[in-house]
């Protein structure tokens, strides 16, 4: 199948892209490359590609292809927060406009990453598809209305799928630290303390991102039937976790660490205990193979191999928002997150 992968280098586009090519998919991507300046490690994917914005996709861009993947975006609650309508412009209307354009150029399949953060403050019974949205950040309200907006356009012709993962974990090479578990592992290895800046009482669920790209390959080459105008929650209903039950197995895992919470520690809104048993009924061709503890085990391996320290993971190499902050100040990204000055690609 002839696919266009949006948002191809991101954290979870570079371990998809693969798994894509070793099923036989032919790929292209597109992708603004925001992040070219942090990746980790030197393992990064090389597809035929579209350097471009979401924003400025045109139809001709998406002539001849049988499926979108979109995985583009604003990728958290802090980036979101930075400026909330630039969330809603990239993170809602460009996804509902690619649906469009795609539509329009004959696309038959637009398989969308949403989130489980549309069930935000959800408390703590379960929750599954048919649960209410409840998003507290601009981040989740952007997936909620985009997954409403490309619902609409679903017909004979165009079929969208809408994978609503929970948090993400897991080395990439462009890793991300602001994700609870992969946080958490890099200040127990970097400070020897586990540190959670919240009463770690809110309930995540947690899915490593090979079993996140797996779902988006059992998506797509699943029967139309099956998945058109479907949402999926994305993970196991064994990997839903209070953060401070997180905090306990990385303390367990890392040598000579401790828990400790922030001096203003607090609940946190975002509370979501998730039902994931649906994809696992419809796509059994889906089979996740990761846990949190081998999660942790992984994350322990790669921050040891590099030597990270403190300094790099929340410094502004790594963390999403203060890399951002620093290309603004820098005056290579404009205010609207597009490029301005030319800056190597390596």
């Amino acid at each position: 199948m002839r696919v266009l992968v949006t948002g191809h280098k991101g954290y979870i586009g570079t371990i998809l892209v693969p798994m894509l090519l070793e099923a036989g998919h032919e790929l292209v991507g597109m992708d603004s490359d925001l992040y070219r300046g942090s990746t980790f490690g030197d393992n990064m994917p090389s597809i035929p590609e579209i350097e471009k914005d979401v924003r400025d996709v045109q139809s001709e861009d998406l002539e001849g292809f049988e499926a979108v993947l979109h995985l583009a975006g604003l990728s958290n609650d802090p980036l979101g927060n930075l400026n909330p309508d630039l969330t809603r412009l990239i993170n809602h209307e460009a996804t509902v406009h690619l649906g469009e354009l795609a539509k329009q150029a004959g696309v038959s399949r637009y398989i969308f990453s949403s989130s489980c953060s549309n069930y935000g403050a959800g408390g703590d019974n379960w929750l599954n598809e048919e649960s209410a949205f409840n998003p507290v950040t601009p981040y989740g309200v952007s997936k909620v209305k985009s997954e409403q907006g490309l619902a609409a356009l679903a017909d004979d012709n165009f079929s969208p799928t809408f994978l609503r993962n929970a948090t993400a974990f897991g080395v990439s090479p462009r890793l991300r630290f602001d994700l609870v578990l992969n946080n958490l592992t890099a200040w127990a290895f970097t400070t020897g303390r586990v540190f959670i800046k919240s009463d770690g009482t809110p309930w995540r669920p947690i899915v490593h991102i090979e079993d996140i790209s797996r779902a988006f390959l059992a998506a797509l080459q699943a029967p139309r039937e099956k998945v058109h105008n479907e949402a999926f929650n994305v993970g196991r209903n064994e990997d839903n976790y209070q953060i401070r039950e997180l905090a306990d197995m990385v303390k367990d895992i890392v040598p000579n660490c401790k828990v400790e919470y922030a001096e203003d520690a607090g609940p946190d809104l975002r509370c979501y205990r998730v039902d994931c048993s649906k994809i696992l009924r419809v796509l059994p061709e889906f089979k996740p193979q990761w846990s949190a503890r081998k999660g942790v085990e992984e994350l322990y391996d790669a921050y040891k191999a590099v030597g990270l320290t403190l300094e790099e993971f929340e410094g502004d190499r790594y963390q999403r928002i203060a890399h951002i902050k620093s290309l603004l100040a820098s005056g290579k990204l404009g205010e609207d997150l597009r490029w301005k000055v030319a800056v190597p690609t390596a």
